[in-house]
């Protein structure tokens, strides 16, 4: 799905994408940490297994992952949806630093959220952000998502959201 404010497309991950996304959480690596937990050494060393074993989650159903790839063919984003199972998944996401605060963020849950109703059949979305992390707590109140109560994160409290899928 092509993003055109932003000159990216949203793609369902693949194996070509490995190398990318490795460069993208490697960039992006300090920045991350600051918002969410960092991933430690043996995730950037042993990247190849991680991405096979992210291929057959996908293929097995369980999970739903996309890249954002600009023109440059360089990876700006992940938009993942996790756990799927009854009509229901997790949405997480994360956008290289030099897109924050452009709306990026914003414009591709807002296209996830399309993919999931439409092409996933989907009902419902959760997602969970730190109270740490106001900006991602406001691309999903600016995505629709609801507050739905509170929860622990590794950065202390967070918030859970909540988002229905189904025409009222």
């Amino acid at each position: 799905m092509y993003l055109p404010d932003y000159d990216v497309t949203l793609e369902p991950l693949g194996a070509d994408h490995a190398d990318a996304v490795l460069a993208f959480e490697q960039e992006n690596r300090q920045y991350f940490a600051s918002w969410i937990w960092d991933r430690g050494e043996e995730f950037f060393t042993d990247y190849a297994t991680r991405h096979a074993a992210l291929l057959a989650e996908q293929e097995a159903g369980v999970c739903r992952f996309h890249v954002l790839v600009d023109n440059t063919g360089a990876v700006v984003g992940r938009v993942n949806l996790m756990d799927l199972e009854n009509g229901s998944a997790e949405l997480g996401y994360r956008i290289a630093e030099k897109w924050a605060g452009k709306g990026l963020a914003t414009a591709a849950v807002r296209a996830l959220i399309e993919v999931a109703r439409t092409e996933y059949g989907l009902k419902a979305l959760t997602a969970g952000a730190s109270n740490h992390n106001g900006a991602s707590q406001a691309v999903l109140t600016r995505t629709g998502f609801r507050p739905v109560g509170s929860s622990s994160t590794d950065l202390g409290p967070g918030t859970k959201y909540e988002l229905s899928l189904e025409s009222e």
